[in-house]
């Protein structure tokens, strides 16, 4: 029977970064070559795999190799050793003591004198050998753990793809730099949340207002591409960036880890196992809101999007057990809707608490009055509405001049993208047409950001005296408690406890920024 043979070549990363010339894919190559040519044998084809891992099977060239020998074209390969077939012991052993067999196919490794079709000492030891080559991926995968968490305790960033609002320093890739325009979607997610809006909430408003996401920003695929393409926000998303300590100037690393070195499958570590370091990168969020804004996720959170919506939603518990009181859906027949203790309804059975059932619009109306009485007793009006404009103004500068930096930047950039190609159109580089085509898309892109710039630099001056009288009507508003909001409720109360008696009792944020004497 006339052999037709499959050389396979396997260079893994860690090969190619110890820098072993033997390993090398055109050393592999040769030494394959040369055994064919002194033994007369003819090559069906060459398989190349560059910068796979031995212990992964599922490799383009490998999975390629089967399926010809499953077709009949082959009934030999050759690799140059063990180890480049594989360096999982199972997967190697499987390969060579069944699939090869089953399919009548002659296996040599030629450096290591194993041939499948003779009656060698060499093929009695071939299974030491496999289990030898997993032991040194195995060690392998420990050295490079090991560096990757002694840089992560160091503060370094080891990751691939950067959180959102960072990229990776031009000039040192283990540290992180802020990305301003993605920084400034960070800030207004963080905004968002602050005045009350769920996970659900914001996905949606970015997503009307077409705001890009990672997805778009990364231009990464996902198992649905429904991000990528049509600019999707999502809950998880939101609630990803609001929990990140990263955006604080921490470093926050070792959050998943593949099962082992041979399976590829990331699964979430205890958060007892994260490396933090802290103060390691220039801040996007400041710490004061970050973690306000982990008190109120709680409140935030679990909410129902599907029905309605209330304005005590996450705020109300049981003075009795504790736990967490929900609204239930309103009645058809009377349009009411009623309180009910989730432990009561988890353990009804058992009894271990009742049922704490109030009227939900009465118990509104009766917490809503008693807020009117505090707020109107404790608050200065004047001080809070030159706070609230202060604030606003300030926060809207800082935003301003930020999209002010990003675009003048980008006016720098395009000029400069002009001066080259007329340069490179003077030299022959380019011919005229080309030189018109991208000056005339440059020279658009140009207009652009010049109008958003003149724009914003003349409502950096005058929106703020426009905006005063709308500003004030809100504050007052808001103030004489005319219209309750969930942002309002939210900045005034941290939990709102019922008792079975009826008796309430509630818990106010005392903040000097919310309420002053």
């Amino acid at each position: 029977m006339i052999s037709s043979v499959g050389l396979y070549i396997r260079l893994s990363r860690e090969d190619d970064d110890k820098n072993e010339m033997s390993e090398s894919i055109s050393n592999q190559k040769s030494l394959l070559l040369q055994y064919v040519k002194e033994n007369n044998l003819k090559v069906y084809d060459i398989y190349i795999d560059d910068g796979y891992s031995g212990t992964n099977f599922d490799r383009p060239d490998f999975n390629r190799l089967l399926k010809d020998i499953e077709k009949g074209c082959i009934n030999m390969v050759i690799t140059k050793d063990m180890s480049r077939l594989g360096r999982d012991y199972i997967g190697t052993g499987n390969l060579i003591e069944k699939y090869f067999p089953e399919h009548n196919v002659r296996y040599i490794a030629v450096t290591d004198n194993v041939d499948t079709f003779l009656d060698s000492s060499n093929n009695d030891i071939a299974p030491f050998k496999a289990i030898m080559n997993d032991m040194y991926a195995k060690d392998i995968s420990k050295k490079i753990k090991s560096s990757l968490k002694a840089k992560m305790k160091e503060g370094k960033w080891v990751g691939g793809r950067t959180p959102f609002g960072y990229d990776q320093d031009k000039n040192d890739k283990n540290k992180l730099v802020i990305n301003y325009e993605q920084a400034l979607i960070v800030k207004k997610i963080f905004k968002l949340c602050l005045e009350g809006l769920s996970f659900f909430k914001i996905a949606k408003k970015l997503t009307n207002e077409k705001v890009k996401t990672p997805a778009q920003y990364y231009s990464f695929e996902w198992k649905s591409h429904y991000n990528l393409k049509y600019g999707q926000w999502n809950s998880k998303t939101i609630k990803d960036i609001l929990t990140n300590r990263i955006y604080i100037g921490d470093m926050v690393q070792n959050r998943r880890s593949k099962i082992n070195y041979k399976v590829k499958k990331v699964v979430k570590n205890d958060v007892s196992d994260y490396i933090i370091v802290e103060n390691t990168h220039e801040a996007i969020i400041d710490k004061e809101s970050f973690y306000e804004v982990q008190k109120r996720i709680p409140k935030n959170k679990g909410r129902n999007e599907k029905k309605e919506n209330h304005l005590l939603d996450g705020l109300l518990y049981c003075g009795d057990c504790g736990h967490r009181i929900s609204i239930g859906s309103r009645r058809k027949k009377d349009n009411r809707c009623y309180t009910i203790c989730n432990y009561y309804r988890t353990y009804m059975k058992q009894g271990l608490c009742t049922t704490h059932s109030n009227n939900y619009d009465d118990l509104k109306k009766t917490i809503v009055k008693s807020l009117t009485m505090m707020c109107s007793n404790y608050i200065n009006k004047d001080k809070i509405k030159n706070n609230v404009l202060s604030n606003l103004n300030k926060n809207d500068k800082v935003n301003n001049e930020k999209e002010l930096e990003i675009l003048n930047n980008s006016i720098k950039q395009i000029n400069e993208n002009l001066d080259e190609i007329y340069i490179d159109k003077l030299n022959k580089k380019i011919t005229e047409n080309q030189f018109e085509r991208v000056k005339v898309k440059l020279e658009q892109e140009l207009n652009i950001k010049k109008k958003r710039y003149n724009e914003l630099h003349t409502n950096v001056s005058n929106t703020h005296l426009k905006e005063n009288k709308i500003i004030y009507e809100y504050i007052n508003n808001f103030l004489d408690m005319k219209e309750f909001n969930r942002e309002l409720i939210i900045n005034l109360i941290d939990k709102i406890e019922i008792y079975e008696d009826k008796s309430i009792n509630i818990t106010v944020i005392y903040k000097e920024s919310k309420i002053i004497n």
